[in-house]
C-alpha cells in the first residue's frame, strides 16, 4: 500500500533521543535503510518506499515527531506540491471559474494557504518533487483537461492579476503608517472608494491610522482594500475572523458584488453560513493535518458543505471523517430543559466608561443545564457584560448574585504568559482529574491536545491557544463558564468539537455557561436562550432579557435584514438569498428562520 512519512522538523531531536525511531524499525533491523540519519543536516530522512508501515517510529518517537499515514491508491502520482523530503503533501487544486465564487471548506492544516500561494503566483508547485524545479509547460500538462488548465496557462504568462486578502492581518499595522483614507485612496484602482466606504459605514474611521485599528476594523479594511483592486482573480483567506455577525453578512454582500465585473473569486471560510451565502461551488480539503491534504472535485454549495459534514464524499467514494458532525439538537426544535436551580441571577446593571460608552442590562436569571448565547455588534458590551459577571469589571449600578469563585472565564484575547507545557498548565489547573479516563476523552481527545502537550504554551499559533485557553477553563471547578469568542481561529471540526465539550460538560455537571459567539451556525447549535446586544456601537449598548432561541435569532435575524433556513439533513442554518422563494415566505410569516 502507498504511504506517506512526514517528520516534524521542529519536534524532531535527534541529537537528544537516541534515535529510537531508527532502533526499533523492523525494516532497518532487517538490514533495509529505511530510516537514516544524516549528521552533518542532524536530521532523519524516511524512505516511503521501504517503509512497511507497522507505526513503531510513530509510537516509540519521544518528541511525536513523525507519521506514517496510508494513501487512498488514486492519490498515488497526483502530488502538486512538496515541502521538502518527509514534508507536507499537497494533492490536486481548486477550479476557478470566470464569474462565479469558489468556496474552499476543510480542516487546518490541510493546505488551504499552500493553495493561495499558488494560485496567487506566490510558489510555484514542484509536482511532489522537492527536489525539481519543473517548468510551467510540465505543470500545464499535469493538469490537462481540467478546468484549472486556461488559468494556469495565463498565471504562466503573466496574464491574470491576483489580488490576495491574507488570513493573518497583524503584520499590516507594523507595515503601514499612513491613516485608512490615505491607503484606501492610493488603491482605489476601480473608483468606488465613496461607494464603499458608505456601504460599509467606514467614514468614523478614516482619518484613524491603520496601526491604531482593532482587529475587526483591520479586517474590515483589508477586505475593502482587496475589493478596490481591479483584477481577474480575488482571493480571500477567511476574511471573516473578528468580525461580528452584522459585519459579516455585509463582507459577503461586498465579495458577492465583484461577481457584477464577471470576476472570478475563491474563498477560505469556516463560518459556514456565510461560506454558504458566498460560494457557487465547494471544495471540500480533506486528508491528515500537517501531513496531506487533497482537494476534492467541485460540488454544488448545499451538496459540498453537506458532504464534508456527514464525512462522505460521494463523487471520489471518499469517506473522510469517522463520524458526522451534525446541529439536529436545536434546529429541530426540541428544547433544552434546564432545572429551577438558580446559578446566576442579577438585576439592571449600569455600567459606564468616563461617559465614552454605556451599557445597560436588562435583569435576567440564568438556570443550572443552560447555555446562554450573547450576540450583537462589536462594541456593543459584550465582553463588558461577560467582565462584569465575572467581576473583572464593577457595576456602577445593580448588581450580580455569584460567587467570585465560582467562575471560571475565557477572555477574548488571549495572553500566552504562562511560562511552561501546555501539560504543565493543564495539570495545574485540573489536578487529579488530568489523569482520568473521562478528562482525557472529553478534553484531550475531544479538543485534539495530544500533540500539544509538550509543546511550550508561548510557542503556540492562535489556533492551538484558543484551544488551550478552553480546555484550561473548562478544566476548572466552577458553577457558571464564561467563553468569550471561543470559535475565533478554529476550523469546522474544531467549532463542532468546543460545542460539543461544552455542552457534555454542562449537562453532565448541571451547571451554565454564557458564550459570546458571532458564527450563527455555532451560536445555534450551542444556546438554549440567547441574548440579543443592541444599541449604538462605542457609544451606549442594550443587553435584553434572555430570550428563547427561536425568539432570540428572530429578532437577530431582523436586525440583520436576512432570513434563515435550517437544513434538515444536517440541521444547519442557510442564509436564504434576497427575493427567494423562501426569503420571501419568510418575510410575509415574520418568522426569519424557517425550518423548511
Amino acid at each position: 500500500m502507498p504511504r506517506i512519512a512526514v517528520i516534524d522538523r521542529d519536534r524532531c531531536k535527534p541529537e537528544k533521543c537516541g534515535l529510537v525511531c531508527r532502533k526499533y524499525c523492523p525494516m532497518v533491523r532487517s538490514g533495509k535503510e529505511t530510516i537514516m540519519y544524516l549528521p552533518e543536516e542532524k536530521k532523519v530522512v524516511v524512505a516511503e518506499n521501504l517503509c512497511s508501515g507497522c507505526g513503531i517510529c510513530v509510537k516509540k518517537c519521544l518528541f511525536n515527531a513523525i507519521s506514517i499515514v496510508n494513501l487512498p491508491e488514486p492519490l498515488v502520482g497526483e502530488e502538486t506540491h512538496r515541502y521538502g523530503v518527509n514534508g507536507f503533501v499537497l494533492y490536486s487544486l481548486p477550479n476557478i471559474r470566470e464569474g462565479k465564487v469558489t468556496g474552499i471548506i476543510g480542516a487546518n492544516g490541510t493546505g488551504k494557504t499552500t493553495i493561495v500561494k499558488i494560485l496567487s503566483g506566490k510558489l510555484k508547485p514542484n509536482l511532489g518533487d522537492p527536489n525539481a524545479s519543473p517548468s510551467w509547460d510540465d505543470i500545464i500538462t499535469k493538469f490537462r483537461g481540467t478546468e484549472l488548465q486556461n488559468y494556469l496557462k495565463k498565471l504562466a504568462n503573466n496574464k491574470v492579476k491576483v489580488v490576495v486578502k491574507p488570513e493573518r492581518i497583524e503584520g499590516i499595522k507594523l507595515q503601514i503608517k499612513a491613516t485608512v483614507k490615505q491607503v484606501l485612496h492610493k488603491i482605489d484602482e476601480r473608483s468606488i472608494m465613496d461607494e464603499i466606504v458608505e456601504f460599509m459605514n467606514l467614514k468614523h474611521l478614516l482619518n484613524r491610522k491603520i496601526s491604531d485599528l482593532s482587529g475587526g476594523e483591520l479586517q474590515t479594511i483589508a477586505v475593502v482594500a482587496a475589493c478596490m483592486r481591479d483584477a481577474d482573480l480575488y482571493i480571500f483567506d477567511e476574511p471573516t475572523n473578528f468580525l461580528d455577525i452584522f459585519q459579516r453578512i455585509k463582507i459577503a454582500k461586498l465579495i458577492r458584488g465583484l461577481l457584477e465585473n464577471g470576476k472570478s473569486v475563491l474563498v477560505v471560510e469556516h463560518d459556514l453560513a456565510i461560506l454558504d451565502y458566498l460560494s457557487d461551488y465547494i471544495h471540500v480539503m480533506y486528508g491528515v493535518p500537517g501531513v496531506y491534504g487533497v482537494v476534492s472535485g467541485p460540488y454544488g454549495c448545499r451538496e459540498g458543505i453537506n458532504a464534508f459534514l456527514e464525512g462522505y464524499l460521494p463523487s471520489e467514494n471518499m469517506r473522510i471523517r469517522k463520524g458526522a458532525i451534525e446541529f439536529k439538537r436545536l434546529s429541530l426544535s426540541k428544547k433544552q430543559e434546564h432545572s429551577e436551580e438558580k446559578i446566576v441571577e442579577y438585576s439592571n446593571l449600569l455600567k459606564s466608561f468616563d461617559n465614552s460608552f454605556t451599557l445597560k442590562v436588562e435583569a435576567g436569571t440564568i438556570y443550572a443545564g443552560e447555555i446562554i448565547g450573547c450576540v450583537g455588534p462589536n462594541g456593543i458590551g459584550k465582553t463588558t457584560f461577560i467582565k462584569l459577571l465575572a467581576g473583572v469589571l464593577q457595576c456602577d449600578q445593580g448588581a450580580v448574585y455569584l460567587k467570585p469563585e465560582a467562575i471560571a472565564y475565557k477572555p477574548q484575547h488571549i495572553s500566552p504568559s504562562f511560562d511552561g507545557t501546555v501539560e504543565e498548565l493543564l495539570k495545574s489547573i485540573a489536578g487529579s482529574k488530568f489523569n482520568t479516563d473521562i478528562y482525557r476523552t472529553e478534553i484531550i481527545q475531544r479538543l485534539s491536545l495530544e500533540k500539544l502537550l509538550d509543546r511550550e504554551v508561548k510557542d503556540l499559533s492562535s489556533g492551538e491557544l484558543q484551544r488551550v485557553a478552553i480546555a484550561s477553563t473548562l478544566s476548572r471547578d466552577a458553577d457558571i463558564y464564561l467563553l468569550d469568542e471561543p470559535s475565533a481561529h478554529l476550523d469546522v471540526e474544531q467549532r463542532y468539537a468546543i460545542v460539543k465539550a461544552i455542552r457534555r460538560l454542562i449537562e453532565g455537571t448541571r451547571k451554565a455557561a454564557i458564550i459570546v459567539e458571532h458564527d450563527i451556525t455555532t451560536l445555534e447549535a450551542i444556546s438554549d436562550r440567547i441574548i440579543v446586544f443592541s444599541g449604538k456601537p462605542g457609544i451606549e449598548g442594550f443587553a435584553a432579557q434572555p430570550a428563547s432561541l427561536k425568539r432570540g435569532l428572530n429578532n437577530l435575524l431582523k436586525e440583520l435584514d436576512i432570513t434563515l433556513r435550517v437544513d434538515r439533513k444536517t440541521g444547519r442554518p442557510r442564509v436564504n438569498k434576497p427575493g427567494s422563494r423562501l426569503d420571501s415566505l419568510a418575510r410575509s410569516t415574520g418568522q426569519y428562520l424557517i425550518y423548511a
